[in-house]
């Protein structure tokens, strides 16, 4: 097949603004079909680094002749692998989702170093698209991606990724045999359907079943690689993927963990005893199981609230008043994570939601409807906690134009784009988090509120026409899913400017009936800051007493 210009060019583009995906980015959340309020898999990801560039990509479904390839550019950095040859059938694939409900999402972990193997063709972000351009199901995407890597080479450090479609859920983790091996390792475990799980950039698989043949795939080397290179020398029931190939140190515990343990701390009672281990701090904490069991079934609005997380209510807050959110009680902070001051180091916690957010999505997979109905990408363009999510339909073939805008990219801006225009939202609401925030939150549940509620109308209407005219019914929800992005669009643009206007010069114009006013009030600092200045400036600032 003759790669199609505007993929490779979009990708470039990507690639160009990717600096190279570093640890402690990006979050995934699996939901069981029994764990879901609606009988639904539900698969997320944060895509998070600081200069992505987001974008909803599209690969259109094919068939390619004998001798056709396909070449492979590095998702990061955009760089040429090679080619390997073109599958003879490939499937739509619309974001992170493909025709058959197949969704999948990833986290970097990194690993041992000495295992990464540069001489590699596949990257894991060439993987993700390879699998879904190529598998129906997730048992299928996990043959694919293993298949394909172990005959050409995996270029990428270790990493998780989460696989799952309408009928199951699967975790994998997957690291190169060393520089020119040209092998790899890997380990892929079903989570059961009345469970959740979560992976934030720390490997999470530890002992498993390799007699449970049913919930359990591994390549043949997984354990015979590590006694190899002196790893591991005990029973092969003992085996710990993570402690041998990625043992966790305090930063994949307090920067990385702690986001499994937020999201599972919401979902279960009493979860607080794993807090110890999220810390960081003490070595002999009790580590966190792999899935658990929620209190309760978890909806689509629920996993989103939880992409939002800032840790809100834990001891790892930071929505709090301490000095770190400035004057308006910020829930983001500065990056690099770590800093020194006068030469001791010191970090900032890493929650679920944070700014270098460059695309965020919620996958939804209905195995009792028609597959192109059933699948639904709810995508966003910036911070799970800035945007509101849009329904995108797995059968669509045409992008909304704000996820997709001709002329933007990362050094280019757009108010047609939803990255850049969110973007410049999210950061005049940001140092002024508590004054601003509100007039975001409320934007973004009304849409949210009326997607949720307009959606089963439309996938009835859908279904109805479905069943005489399919192409009819495709082009009803990509159109539906298209006039909802630019709904959101405009909705922001009305939001960016009615900021704008009324918070403007620090002061906070009044409002009558809905519509703003010329005369301001001036709120000055929150009175808990302003005890914060008092405390470390003394009597600077005190007016004096004057003598009358």
């Amino acid at each position: 097949m003759k790669i199609n210009k505007n993929i490779v060019a979009a990708a470039l583009v990507a690639a160009a603004s990717f600096s190279a995906f570093e640890a402690e980015a990006c979050t995934n959340f699996i939901v069981g079909k029994k764990a879901s309020a609606d009988g639904s898999v539900m698969c997320t990801y944060n895509a998070d680094d600081y200069g992505m560039f987001g974008y909803l990509c599209h690969y259109p479904a094919g068939t390619h002749k004998q001798g056709e390839m396909r070449k492979i550019y590095d998702w990061d950095s955009g760089e040429y692998h090679g080619e390997i040859p073109e599958a003879p059938v490939t499937y739509n694939v619309i974001g992170n989702i493909n025709e058959f409900q197949l969704s999948i999402g990833e986290t970097t972990y990194g690993g041992r170093e000495e295992m990464v193997d540069p001489t590699g063709i596949i990257d894991y972000g060439s993987l993700i698209y390879l699998a879904l351009q190529r598998s129906k199901t997730a048992r299928e995407a996990i043959s694919v991606m293993t298949s394909l890597v172990e005959k050409y080479g995996y270029c990428s450090e270790g990493e998780t990724f989460s696989i799952c479609d309408p009928n199951e859920a699967w975790i994998m983790e997957m690291q190169g045999t060393g520089k020119g091996s040209k092998g790899v390792v890997w380990v892929a475990q079903r989570i059961p359907d009345d469970a959740i799980c979560a992976h934030a950039n720390q490997s999470r698989i530890g002992k498993f079943n390799m007699k449970d043949k049913k919930n359990v795939l591994h390549s043949k080397n997984v354990i015979a690689y590590a006694r190899k290179m002196g790893w591991f020398t005990g029973k092969d029931a003992d085996f710990s993927w993570k402690h041998t190939y990625a043992a966790p140190d305090f930063s994949g515990r307090r920067f990385c963990d702690a986001r499994v343990w937020s999201f599972f701390n919401h979902w279960q009672k009493g979860f607080d005893r794993y807090l110890p281990w999220a810390l960081g701090k003490d070595e002999k904490a009790e580590d966190m199981p792999l899935w658990i069991i929620p209190d309760r079934k978890l909806s689509v609005h629920d996993v989103e609230m939880c992409m939002r997380d800032h840790y809100e209510g834990t001891a790892m807050a930071i929505d709090s008043t301490n000095i770190g959110g400035g004057i308006y009680q910020m829930p983001y902070r500065p990056t690099p994570l770590t800093f020194k001051v006068d030469g001791k180091e010191y970090f900032n916690e890493r929650p679920i939601s944070t700014q270098q957010t460059a695309f965020t999505f919620v996958s939804q997979l209905r195995s009792w409807l028609p597959r192109e109905i059933g699948g639904v990408l709810w995508f966003g363009n910036d911070d799970a906690n800035m945007v509101a999510y849009t329904p995108v339909y797995c059968g669509n073939t045409v992008q909304p134009a704000c996820y997709n805008t001709k002329g933007a990219d990362a050094v280019t801006f757009s108010s047609d784009n939803a990255f850049w225009l969110c973007n410049m939202v999210s950061n005049m609401v940001y140092p002024r988090y508590s004054q601003l925030f509100p007039e975001l939150k409320a934007v973004r549940d009304s849409l949210e509120t009326s997607y949720f509620a307009s959606q089963t109308s439309i996938e009835k209407q859908a279904a109805d026409l479905y069943q005489t005219d399919k192409a009819a019914a495709l082009k009803l929800l990509n159109n539906y899913s298209n006039a909802k992005a630019d709904e959101m669009l405009a909705s922001w643009k009305h939001l960016a400017t009615r900021i704008i206007v009324k918070y403007n010069d620090m002061a906070v114009k009044k409002e009558k009936d809905g519509k703003l006013l010329q005369s301001v009030t001036r709120p000055g600092y929150p009175i808990s800051f302003g005890r914060k200045l008092v405390k470390e400036t003394g009597d600077w600032y005190a007016v004096p007493v004057e003598k009358k």
